[in-house]
């Protein structure tokens, strides 16, 4: 992998581990070689995660939506900015420029990055690893829930097997790195329905 987009919030949250996760994130990602891509501001957990990456002497590309940019959040130390017109622009540019995904806490922006890449993959518009950095088990709940979606039969298990999971970061990179995508497409057969 060279390089991984991180969604994660525009705030810290309230636990403190969350900024220090997201900072050693991105030295490790420094450390391995692994360039971030990412929203491109320089605030929260988005900054904290730069920040760590760039103090490593890591390479870090931004893609912010033009609107974002004239709020003054932009990160002004990137390797590379990319400034987009919209939203969607903004998540087909950082899928088109990563090898895998990987969120931390964040609030519904987060999560709708999330589950779009999720849903991409599931479609089989790509094969990338996408993962959760499950710290202090922010997002227990929410994997809770999708054990519930495949329970009930709204999803395949082998779709929800492709939400990589873990609370320690080497360990959710050698995942990462080790992932291979269902071949079982989404849709049900005729002969199933």
């Amino acid at each position: 992998m060279k390089r991984i987009t991180v969604f994660c919030g525009s705030s810290f949250g309230t636990d403190e581990i969350y900024k220090e996760q997201a900072t050693l994130l991105g030295k490790t990602l420094a450390r391995q070689d692994i360039e971030l891509v990412y929203g491109g501001a320089n605030v929260g957990l988005m900054g904290a995660v730069a920040d760590g990456v760039l103090n490593e002497g890591g390479r870090a590309i931004g893609v912010l939506p033009n609107f974002l940019r004239s709020k003054e959040i932009a990160h002004l130390g990137l390797t590379d900015l990319i400034v987009v017109e919209s939203m969607h622009e903004r998540k087909t540019k950082m899928n088109d420029l990563c090898d895998g995904v990987i969120a931390l806490p964040g609030g519904f922006g987060t999560l709708e990055e999330l589950f779009e890449m999720l849903t991409w993959g599931q479609l089989g518009l790509h094969k990338k690893p996408i993962a959760i950095l499950n710290i202090n088990g922010f997002y227990d709940a929410l994997i809770e829930l999708t054990k519930v979606m495949v329970e009930k039969g709204l999803l395949k298990a082998v779709n929800q097997q492709m939400l990589l999971v873990s609370d320690n970061i080497e360990d959710l990179l050698t995942q990462m790195k080790n992932y291979i995508p269902p071949t079982t497409g989404k849709w049900i057969e005729k002969s199933q329905s």
